[in-house]
């Protein structure tokens, strides 16, 4: 497993366990005050979710993974950790706080952090020097999107993934399923209660026989 080096604070000390979480927590919720809707918890995902997210992907075969929604990095880290040495990462995020968060706290030359919208994905898939993604994962709050985002960033989504691949995604509730129904050969659902609120995770594949109608 790799190790990612995070960058040094001011003192030149690696920043300490604790410390780091404090500021990874109090940045999230000052994030979640400011943006409600933008953000689905309070509280950041436990390792328990994130273990159930990741621990399925073919991490052999990844070479491009999408993610929207970093936030501060908890998927993120275990991604990079998990990611083979010649896989890419692409992290997009609305929040320009998010995002130089991350860009100021991770070192690792297979990120690339973007700043606009998961809707654009292919776009920025395209930019990063790749034709589709084997994985995207998600932590968008789709319930409280706007209308008419949400069936959009599903649809582009799929048609950014691989045939055969997967696009992830971790909610509070089960509105996304009637999104991802109609654009999804297989959908898989369960909930992950070791997390504080309990939360739901779909793992919804993009049927191969796309490959031939595109």
């Amino acid at each position: 497993m790799a190790t990612i080096p995070l960058k040094k604070d001011h003192d030149g000390a690696r920043p300490a366990g604790w410390g780091r979480f404090m500021r990874q927590w109090g940045m999230f919720f000052r994030q979640f005050v400011k943006h409600p809707g933008m953000i689905g918890s309070v509280i950041p995902s436990t390792q328990a979710l994130v273990d159930a997210m990741l621990d399925e992907v073919d991490w052999d075969r990844t070479r491009l993974f999408v993610e929207y929604g970093p936030g501060v990095g908890t998927f993120t880290q275990d991604i990079l950790r998990r990611m083979h040495p010649d896989a890419r990462l692409i992290a997009i995020d609305l929040n320009l706080d998010f995002v130089a968060y991350l860009e100021a706290e991770l070192v690792d030359p297979r990120l690339r952090v973007v700043h606009g919208s998961a809707a654009d994905v292919r776009r920025f898939i395209k930019e990063a020097g790749f034709s589709e993604a084997d994985y995207i994962l998600s932590g968008i709050p789709f319930s409280t999107l706007p209308d008419g985002v949400g069936p959009a960033i599903c649809a582009e989504t799929a048609a950014a993934l691989r045939p055969g691949g997967a696009f992830l995604v971790y909610q509070y509730s089960a509105y996304v399923r009637r999104l991802l129904a109609p654009i999804f050969a297989q959908i898989a659902e369960r909930t992950v209660w070791r997390n504080i609120p309990p939360c739901r995770i779909f793992r919804a594949l993009r049927a191969e026989a796309l490959a031939e109608a595109a």
